[in-house]
Order: structure tokens, then sequence, then C-alpha cells
């Protein structure tokens, strides 16, 4: 099966058109600097399990520059050469830069996994999670509850650093405000960072608790660019649109910007962005057809990747609702497409559509993904009584990198 960028043949024509649009906003944003590294497009994708694998970065990199980061994999899998640890961090041939991004709890796990990473000559870049809120992370006090305990945070970037600095990788963290409105932990983790030789920083605008609920406080994102002047600052939450990506950096004066939800069934938003970010105004407007094409190309891709077609269909399921936001289909079809195990299936549902219809305008905009509400945070036994780690609560991190990934 192939995986070729031309085979749109089964709906015809199938290229994202693009227009001026007069209410587009652009900004001369110059390349983002990390140490030896040069992002000719100041833009991130952010990693995100299920969705940031191979077939899904080729797409995104299709439509424009920046650097396209894979799913999240533990420190602990991967010196354990888990299959599916290595199948994650693998990239294709013609992707570069490269980038992996690693969870762990533990400093020694996270100094073997970074000098794997530099040994092997795995990636060009690492980034390191301290922004994950899933329950099943934060529990075992990892991800965004992480920061909280300020020595085991400074055990885990100076591990980091000093094992890719045996190959001038740069090593980056991406964290959240921290474990709620009373516990803060970003300025404080920005500068230790800094210090510890952290290229760079991310921050997503939310706290563990708030999850993806509400609205990410880019005020928190400014604060943290100006407490940290010598040092990049990236900004996460709510880039719904390159407009959106522009106002962030007029706000807050970071150096980049980070996309998660923003680009689920919207792979064309890089383009969006390097053309904001490269003052021009032309964006994506795709009709239908270049929709389905798109969907059935990433169906093909996730294939290839997997070497086997129905476990390709079974993930390119969850992507058929981003990708039909705002589009006139039916609610049938959508079920049908929710089942689909084969490409000549999917082929025909998609056929079954008007495949010339125009691009809907403002219903396809705005947020998408997962939302909700705001939970308490799952944390260890007793995690916020003070800000170093005991050794009993050490001894809990152990089942923490058990999984593959930490998503």
């Amino acid at each position: 099966m192939s995986a070729d960028p031309g085979l749109h043949a089964p709906f015809g024509p199938g290229t994202v058109e693009t227009v001026e649009a007069e209410e587009a906003v652009v900004l001369d944003l110059p390349p983002l600097k990390l140490r030896g590294l040069t992002i000719d497009v100041p833009v991130v994708l952010a990693p995100m399990a299920g969705v940031t694998n191979k077939a899904f970065r080729r797409l995104c990199r299709e439509h424009g520059g920046g650097l396209y980061v894979t799913e999240m994999v533990t420190a602990r899998a991967l010196v354990e050469r888990r299959e599916k640890s290595l199948a994650i961090v693998h990239h294709d041939p013609d992707e570069t830069p490269r980038s992996v991004q690693i969870y762990g709890v533990d400093a020694v796990n996270v100094g073997k996994a970074v000098r794997m990473v530099v040994e092997e000559d795995i990636a060009d870049h690492i980034d390191l999670n301290f922004g994950c809120p899933v329950p099943k992370v934060t529990k075992r006090g990892g991800g965004s509850a992480l920061p909280w305990k300020t020595d085991l945070f400074q055990a885990i970037i100076s591990a980091a650093v000093r094992a890719a600095d045996r190959g001038n990788i740069p090593v980056t963290v991406k964290t959240r405000m921290g474990i709620d409105d009373h516990h803060l932990t970003y300025l404080e983790a920005g500068r230790m960072a800094r210090d510890t030789g952290i290229a760079a920083i991310t921050l997503h605008g939310r706290t563990l608790e708030q999850h993806y609920s509400g609205t990410a406080d880019w005020s928190a994102i400014a604060r943290l660019r100006e407490a940290l002047p010598d040092m990049p600052v990236l900004g996460n939450g709510d880039i719904w649109s390159a407009e959106d990506a522009v106002r962030m950096v007029e706000q807050t004066g970071v150096d980049g910007v980070v996309i998660g939800r923003g680009c689920q069934g919207r792979p064309w938003l890089f383009g969006d962005l390097q053309a904001a970010f490269d003052g021009r105004k032309d964006r994506a407007r795709p009709g239908l057809r270049a929709v389905a094409a798109t969907i059935y190309r990433h169906a093909q891709l996730l294939a290839e990747q997997n070497d086997d077609e129905l476990q390709g269909l079974r993930e390119i399921r969850k992507h058929v609702a981003w990708y039909f936001k705002g589009y006139p289909v039916g609610g049938q079809l959508r079920a049908q497409m929710a089942t689909v195990e084969t490409l000549d299936q999917l082929e025909d549902l998609l056929n079954q559509m008007d495949l010339d219809q125009a691009y809907p305008g403002p219903a396809v905009e705005g947020p998408r993904g997962r939302g909700g509400n705001s939970k308490k945070a799952a944390l260890p036994d007793r995690w916020l009584e003070d800000r170093f780690i005991h050794d009993d609560q050490r001894l809990g991190l152990v089942d923490a990198e058990l999984d593959v990934s930490g998503g």
C-alpha cells in the first residue's frame, strides 16, 4: 500500500486550497534557537498519546515547518527497549529535526534514556514531560505533579542535561502552572531549568486541577517570559488558529508556540502558522473533497506505519470526528466510519458524501478535542505537605514508569 503524498485518486484533486484572508493577522517572528539547533518556523507540535505518531507528523510537516515531537515515551520502557517504545521514537528517514519526548520520575532512568538517545542517534532534540495531567500519571507523582517536589525535579533535569551534553543535544521541558491555584510551580521550575542548562521551557497556561477545562491563562505565560529574559519561552494553550498564535506572541512575548488539540483533524493548521509568522495572509480553506482525501491518506499512512491495515483503520476512527468538525456530514455516515476495517470500506463511505461542498467557515474553527471540567488533582499520599520527596513516596514512584507511554 502506497503512502505517496500524491495519492488522492479516489477523490480526484484533493489539494487543500488556500485563500488570502482579509481578517488574517501576521507577525514576523524570528527562528527559534535551541542551542545549536535552529527551528526556522517557531512552532512545535505538542506530544499527544495516540495522535502524534509518524503518520500524523508527516501530514503536518507537509503543510508547514516547525518541530514535530513524538508521542511521550517513558524512560524506563525506552531503556528496557520495549518494542512499542522503540516504535514511538522511530522517525521517517526524511524527518528532520527529529524530536522525542521522555517522561520519567527517576533521575537514573531519565539519564539512561537520554544517554541512549544520544549514543544511538535517535533524535536531535529531547523534551521532558512535566505537564501531563492524566490521573494514572499524576497519582504516581509524575507529569504535572512532579515539579512540586523541587529536589526530584532538579535531579531529573540535571541528569538529562548531563547525558545530552555528550551529544550537544538540546533538552527542553514542558510544564503547567502548578497543581492548582494555591500550589503554583512554574516560575520556580523555570528558573531551575534555566540554571541547569535546559534550552527552553514550554508553559501550558493551565494547572493540573484544570486538566483541559476553562481558558488557558496567557498572563502566566507572560509572567514566565518576563522572569526568564535569557531563555527561550514557548506558550501553549487555546491556540486554535494562526490568529490565536499571533495574539499569544503579541500578548506574552514568547519565542514560539506549541500546538496541541488545535491541530487535531487539521494538519493544515501548520501551513497557516508558517504563513502568519512569515508575514503572509494566506490561510487553508479546505473543502470536503480535500478533507476526505486527507483522511484517506492518513489512514494509508497509519496502515503502513503499523504494517497492518486493520490496525491502521482502527486508529483513524478517532480522527474522523475531528476532521469533520463543522462539516455537514450525516451522523449515520460518521457512525459507519467509526467501524471501518479496510481502506476500501473507508473509500466507499467517503465517496458517499457530497465532496463538492466548500469550506463551511467559522463552524470548522475554534476549540476541539477533549475539554471537560476541572477535577481534584490525583496525587500520591501527603504529596503537598512539603516540597521534598520522602523515602516512602520515592518507593511509590517505582510503578510510575511501567507503561510504555505515560499519556
